[in-house]
């Protein structure tokens, strides 16, 4: 997805975002957010990037790629707005029949009238052939 000419890309990231390139099989953390730092553009580099935790709001981390000419002029930009999503699955871990975010006995299971733990009920019948 690099324009012509592009020899060399930068990457600038907000703070919520993690990057990592990729480069002929070698991981090499990104820079920090807010700092640029160059990479050549080879066949096969790989630009990975991911959230560290739930946004605020929406579209509140951005990924800035910037691209380079062989003597060090920008050529173009691209750019992604981020929303990261936080899951949690909430149960009612000690079956008072109160469902609890941050239960201590959430990540246990107990048998018997005084236990603790999600009652999980799969249904892996075959329904139909």
């Amino acid at each position: 997805a690099a324009p012509a000419g592009a020899v060399s890309f930068a990457v600038k990231h907000t703070e919520g975002v993690s990057v990592e390139v990729v480069c002929q099989g070698q991981a090499e953390v990104g820079s920090a957010p807010g700092i640029r730092t160059r990479w050549p553009l080879n066949e096969g580099t790989v630009l990975r990037f991911s959230m560290n935790r739930a946004s605020i709001e929406v579209n509140d981390n951005k990924v800035t790629v910037s691209f380079y000419t062989e003597g060090g002029q920008p050529i173009n930009q691209a750019g992604v707005f981020l929303t990261g999503i936080g899951i949690s699955l909430d149960v009612d871990a000690d079956r008072d029949g109160v469902v609890e975010k941050n239960n201590p006995n959430k990540a246990s299971w107990m048998w018997g009238p005084e236990g603790h733990g999600a009652i999980l009920l799969v249904n892996c019948d075959k329904e139909s052939p």
